[in-house]
């Protein structure tokens, strides 16, 4: 009885299973189970392209799908689950019906060399995902990658395993790209995403803002109750965040901070005058608490934790 009360209080779920949408009946059946109960629930899923283009965009609204974390890969990489999907279209289309992405691009893979690779960034920083995780290709110890890179030999020794996590250098030997080359497409790939896209958090209001726009009136209460429940951060904060955001890039990228204040003028218009005012209240402080942040780690100031390692005697468990 206690579990049951919770779940009717609980508004967002993260679903990990990317093969969710995969299995659309199923997927249908939680659907008309939420229309009989009423319920206005926000999942944010894994999936792939093939498993959202068995869903109308209505659909996926109506279930709840808030957020999705996508694989985008060029056509060249061979994954089945992007097979003849458009994904250029589709992730636009996402986004217009208030769907936030996090895009998500292999850097080094076996075809990749520093001939073609920045085509291939190039590709996936045009999706205009609201986040984009690029990670380098790794075969991490205990997966099938790793056992069979190590049957060839391309394994490098000298590697730390606290250092095996896509976000440094390749752990092996790349057949086109050296150690030292992937660290630095992998850097240039945040950057080039970062100038032509913007700030994450500024493509996050977009994307809302464009769900809130397209369904703010829809004819279902549930689905109204969830854009109304996602436009609070706009109404309440994210305006503020966008003013400082121009102010912190108004000498860097002009064209960046032009899409920022177009957005946070139409946000102020649509909300009205409370989100006006806290928008100039609130922006001077975040932009001020934001370059004492700069300053803080240019003295070395670092919030990563310190790392503890642990051996555990497994004979003894």
């Amino acid at each position: 009885m206690e579990e049951a009360e919770a779940t009717r209080n609980v508004k967002s779920f993260f679903i990990m299973d990317e093969n969710f949408l995969l299995q659309r009946q199923r997927a249908l059946d939680l659907l008309a189970h939420m229309k009989a109960a009423g319920k206005s629930w926000a999942f944010h899923i894994f999936s792939s392209a093939n498993a959202i283009r068995k869903y109308t965009y209505e659909e996926l609204v109506d279930l709840g799908i808030s957020s999705i974390w996508l694989g985008l890969e060029s056509a060249q990489s061979g994954y089945a689950k992007l097979d003849g999907a458009d994904t250029l279209q589709l992730t636009r289309e996402l986004r217009e019906h208030g769907i936030v992405l996090l895009g998500s691009t292999i850097i080094g893979l076996e075809h990749h060399t520093p001939d073609n690779i920045e085509a291939e960034i190039a590709n996936a920083i045009a999706h205009e995902t609201d986040l984009h995780q690029f990670m380098l290709y790794t075969p991490v110890p205990g997966t099938p990658l790793y056992h069979e890179m190590a049957g060839q030999g391309r394994l490098l020794e000298d590697v730390d395993l606290a250092d095996i996590h896509g976000q440094d250098r390749f752990n092996f030997r790349h057949a086109a790209i050296s150690r030292d080359e992937s660290k630095k497409f992998l850097d240039s790939a945040f950057r080039w995403d970062f100038e032509r896209n913007g700030p994450s958090l500024f493509r996050i209001c977009r994307t809302t803002f464009q769900g809130w726009m397209k369904y703010k009136n829809h004819p279902d209460p549930r689905v109204r109750e969830r854009f109304k429940r996602d436009s609070k951060v706009l109404r309440h904060a994210y305006t503020a965040v966008l003013w400082a955001m121009e102010r912190r890039l108004k000498n860097t990228n002009s064209s960046v901070v032009e899409r920022i204040r177009t957005l946070r003028r139409e946000i102020e218009r649509e909300f009205g005058f409370t989100t006006t005012v806290a928008t100039h209240l609130l922006g001077p402080v975040l932009w001020w608490t934001s370059l004492r942040e700069d300053k803080r780690l240019a003295r070395g100031t670092s919030h990563e934790p310190p790392t503890i390692i642990g051996r555990r005697n497994w004979a003894e468990a």
